[in-house]
């Protein structure tokens, strides 16, 4: 029984968007694996970007100051 977590930051991704993931996901263990799809887990977790780092920064912080240079 394969385990899949995908982890996103929670930023609206759409009902549509995840049921893609969690379809692809499955549909690529199917085609590589040959795993059975009734037997595929798929979980979606939401993060908010101030529980997200990268680099030792924030992700929150990463956007803002992006944002802040894109403006110019």
């Amino acid at each position: 029984m394969p385990y899949v977590n995908i982890r996103i930051t929670r930023e609206g991704a759409t009902p549509a968007q995840k049921a893609e993931l969690i379809k692809g996901a499955t549909d690529l263990l199917v085609r590589v694996l040959g795993k059975n799809p009734a037997t595929t887990v798929v979980v979606i977790d939401e993060v908010d970007t101030d529980n997200w780092g990268i680099g030792g920064e924030v992700v929150t912080v990463l956007r803002q100051r992006k944002k802040a240079a894109d403006k110019g």
